[in-house]
């Protein structure tokens, strides 16, 4: 493909400002180097455009009502034990500035969270539940008790709350109290990691309790997974294996009923686990429907496939589905974040969640067994208190900032991604003011320039610069 270098004026998007009419197309780019960050760069124009000796690519997006997908309910991170401790360390100011950042339109407005139910292996040592009572059984749960690190994660969760009241939070159980299970361990060992049956009334309540006592501290909690990673058995951070049919009775027998008798609305979403099991989530359905309608997925399967979305929904239209784990690191590469969130949307997900918000500079604090190149999409020097976004966050940004609560995914043609790597990903909005956003992914260490046309009869075009994520913001068709 050929490269054309061009000179673009691009400032930097003011962060507190909010966007122009969308009367005008607007253009706001990120990409691997970190020249763009959320920039303003040169807006798309009406037509074909002058691509000169640019590289073309063709788009087309379905804008009328048969082209409609699903509804867009935000996008975020996960808030775990890291995040809180690595926040927690930064001067008051400079935290209050960070939260404006991530939760308002100032920065990346995200409107969605999960956050870890107790420990997970981003948590410090030693590991904790909500009821540990010293390892013995607790049948009253008289000990339950947040802990220090469970109401400084409820205080967070408040805070962005106040400063985003659209926001979504899930929570997800890594383990229960240890005197739950057959082995009577949070953590240490994967012999007998299962919930043991005889404290199934106890552990409904577990989850009653927890979410009481956030909403005493101020935070009310929308979602539950009753398992992260169900078929996830590790010795070296908290985890539970849990049988599918074994999580539709446990939803359908315990904690569903006792989430409604405490006069919880509280959604209970299934599975939370690899595209590569479809029938974990299909199973759970079959037994629980009352109380589940909604499947989370992750990106972890070695064959890991975005199409899996699709062809659930194409067997229970009915069900919402999220994307709502997948790691960044040291180690992942440029696009990650934008990998993560473009393919799920294309295929039919209401949302997409980062591992993890935030982390040290040590990508920590972590368990001795717990993921030790798990990086936050913002990461915090605890001694120095002050806190940096990387590349991540800018690429989740670029959906989040400009594609609202309440916007219809559309359907589309034309992304295409090379065997090599190279290629083209997008993925376009119908916003509640009726303007379209086009969130367009160039791999190519090229740039591209795009043209993309609409059944409504509109046509645009403009340049994608090279390994970046650009989104546009159009006006509304006539």
């Amino acid at each position: 493909m050929l490269s054309l270098a061009i000179t673009l004026l691009a400032a930097p998007m003011a962060m507190g400002a909010a966007l122009n009419a969308r009367a005008l197309p607007q253009a706001f780019a990120s990409n691997s180097d970190g020249t763009y960050k959320l920039s303003a760069v040169a807006a798309p124009v009406r037509g074909s455009g002058s691509p000169e000796s640019s590289s073309t690519w063709k788009l087309s997006i379905n804008d009328q009502a048969s082209g409609h997908k699903q509804t867009i309910n935000g996008f975020g991170a996960a808030v775990t034990d890291a995040t809180v401790a690595a926040f927690n360390a930064l001067p008051a100011d400079k935290l209050s500035s960070l939260l404006i950042e991530l939760m308002t339109d100032a920065g990346a407005n995200f409107k969605l969270m999960r956050h870890t139910i107790a420990s997970s292996d981003l948590s410090a040592d030693p590991v904790y539940s909500y009821d540990d009572n010293g390892g013995a059984v607790d049948a009253s749960l008289s000990s339950f008790n947040l802990g220090g690190r469970g109401i400084s994660m409820a205080l967070l969760l408040a805070r962005m709350k106040a400063l985003q009241p659209a926001l979504t939070v899930l929570g997800s159980l890594w383990s229960p109290p240890g005197w739950m299970k057959l082995n009577g361990v949070i953590d240490g060992t994967t012999a007998n990691n299962n919930l043991n049956h005889t404290y199934a009334s106890q552990y409904a309540q577990y989850f009653v309790k927890y979410l009481e006592a956030y909403r005493a501290h101020g935070i009310t909690i929308d979602a539950i997974t009753i398992q992260n990673e169900p078929l996830n058995s590790q010795a070296g951070m908290p985890t539970l294996y849990v049988f599918a049919d074994e999580s539709g009775n446990l939803i359908q027998q315990n904690v569903g009923p006792a989430l409604r008798s405490a006069g919880l609305n509280t959604a209970i979403w299934a599975y939370d686990h690899n595209t590569d099991v479809p029938s974990y989530p299909e199973t759970v359905l079959s037994k629980a429907s009352q109380y589940v309608n909604t499947v989370a997925w992750h990106c972890y399967a070695s064959n890991n496939n975005w199409g899996t979305l699709t062809d659930f929904h194409n067997k229970h239209p009915g069900v919402d589905q999220y994307m709502t784990e997948c790691w960044t690191s040291t180690t992942t590469g440029w696009s990650q974040a934008a990998d993560f969130t473009i393919g799920p949307l294309q295929n039919w997900a209401k949302g997409a969640l980062a591992w993890t918000l935030g982390t040290d500079n040590a990508q920590g604090p972590h368990l001795a067994g717990g993921c030790t190149t798990c990086r936050g999409l913002v990461t915090v020097d605890t001694k120095a208190g002050t806190y940096k976004f990387q590349v991540d966050y800018y690429m989740m940004a670029q959906f989040s900032k400009f594609i609202p609560k309440g916007a219809i995914v559309l359907d589309g043609s034309g992304s295409y991604t090379y065997s090599g790597g190279g290629g083209i990903q997008s993925v376009a909005t119908l916003n509640p003011d009726f303007t379209p956003t086009l969130v367009i992914e160039n791999t190519f260490s090229n740039d591209v320039y795009v043209t993309l046309t609409t059944s409504s009869g509109e046509t645009w075009s403009g340049l994608l610069f090279a390994r970046s994520v650009v989104t546009w913001v159009l006006p509304a068709a006539p």
